[in-house]
């Protein structure tokens, strides 16, 4: 909540304001001016959200702008169809529905009355810093507390079957051969040779030169080819390097693309520089879609951690991806809670759906379930979708098939019973 203290002193007008304040104000008077011109009616007024440290007397970034949630700075008012004709734009008509699973990027005509926030690296630090901060104790204590739920029979055995849908298989290995590939690409397509209805996984996840690898052994299947890139998994490598690493892989025929930030330009705050790079490597993507790893254990902190989210959505990703799974943390239920969040308000302001890959650290059936709950809480079904969440793993998959198998003839079946990944 606002202090009384500075309640007061906004009520006393600009003359009353310190020179931090004034310009805040004049700012949110451009914001709104700009808002009713281009929208065609009056900007929307509210509480905003409590807690946010700004200027003396005067909160800062989304909640300056006193709305019932701060990201409504980018959302189009109800009732406005320039939103859903700009996603109707973005459609490729002739393209079966199973072709088109992915989240669009933002579009352009949304992009441009975000223009302001992506002119500089100014103004983008000003953005990201006024996104409203993370409560750490707060998200470890709701994850602590999603996670002792527990999901029974029916509902148990639908979750599993979901997980296994949602697995990226992946081996990223300097010892990974052709033969390890397709024996892998082999276990996507029928995890458990024994049971017909045993559900496909989403994904094999490779290095750049074995994709041609993995397609020509998934031909013929709905399973997509992901490969990591941008110099995975330090991304220290030049933008020109970035790139060629990434059309190498769409060339070969990578259906997506999992790239990784500079966590060092991220962290010393050249915000724009990352931004840049996104948006370099979605566009070198081609028809293949990106998924954006940030590397959470390296970002310090869960306002980092919903800042980088922004930052890659803004910059077009189709997914936020946690971790390569090289370092320790990976994937946390607290972080990845963080990342839902942002993908849920991203889509209440702009329309726009984003999809969440937890990876690294995720290796039993229990926790694949805290994950697909937590998801359902924060962010609602719509994320409860291979199209929506993924898993990075290569020791979860056999857990879940040997909790389907028990769930099927009621006895637990060996690690012997299932290929070695």
């Amino acid at each position: 909540m606002v202090s009384t203290s500075s309640t007061s002193r906004r009520s006393h007008g600009f003359d009353k304001l310190s020179q931090p304040e004034v310009q805040w104000a004049f700012e949110l008077n451009q914001l709104q001016s700009t808002c009713e011109a281009e929208w065609g009616r009056p900007w929307p007024g509210g509480s905003g959200v409590g807690g946010i440290v700004g200027p003396p007397g005067l909160r800062h970034g989304f909640d300056m702008l006193s709305q019932p949630s701060g990201f409504d700075k980018l959302k189009q008012p109800n009732g406005s169809d320039r939103l859903n004709q700009s996603r109707a734009g973005l459609a490729q008509p002739g393209k079966a529905l199973a072709q088109r699973h992915y989240a669009e990027p933002v579009s352009m005509t949304l992009q441009s009355s975000l223009a302001d926030v992506t002119a500089s690296d100014a103004a983008l630090r000003r953005f990201l810093h006024g996104l409203p901060g993370v409560d750490q104790v707060g998200a470890d204590q709701r994850a602590a507390a999603l996670g002792t739920r527990s999901i029974k029979a029916d509902s148990k055995k639908w979750a599993i079957d979901l997980a296994i849908r949602m697995v990226d298989l992946t081996t990223l290995e300097g010892m990974d051969t052709a033969g390890k590939v397709r024996a892998l690409c082999s276990k996507a397509m029928r995890p458990d040779p024994s049971d017909q209805s045993c559900p496909h996984t989403a994904a094999v996840c490779v290095y750049g030169d074995l994709v041609a690898v993995a397609k020509d052994a998934l031909l013929g299947s709905d399973v997509h080819v992901a490969a990591v890139a941008t110099a995975f998994p330090s991304g220290r490598a030049s933008r020109t390097v970035r790139l060629a690493d990434t059309t190498e892989a769409v060339a070969a025929g990578a259906d997506e693309i999992d790239m990784v930030i500079d966590r060092g330009a991220f962290l010393a705050g050249r915000y724009l520089e990352v931004f840049e790079d996104i948006a370099a490597v979605r566009a070198a993507c081609g028809d293949a879609h990106l998924k954006v790893i940030f590397e959470t254990g390296e970002l310090q902190t869960y306002d980092n951690v919903r800042r980088v989210s922004w930052l890659a959505m803004l910059a077009g990703a189709h997914f936020i991806k946690t971790s390569t799974g090289k370092i320790q943390p990976a994937a946390t239920l607290p972080v990845t809670m963080v990342m839902v969040e942002a993908v849920r308000d991203f889509k209440a302001a702009t329309g726009q759906q984003i999809g969440v890959k937890p990876a690294g650290g995720i290796r039993t059936s229990k926790d694949a379930i805290k994950y697909l709950v937590m998801v359902n809480e924060i962010a609602g079904p719509d994320w409860l979708s291979p199209d929506w969440f993924r898993f990075g793993a290569s020791t979860l998959l056999n857990d879940l098939l040997m909790q389907r198998t028990k769930m099927t003839t009621g006895r637990y079946s060996g690690n012997d019973y299932f290929t070695l990944d």
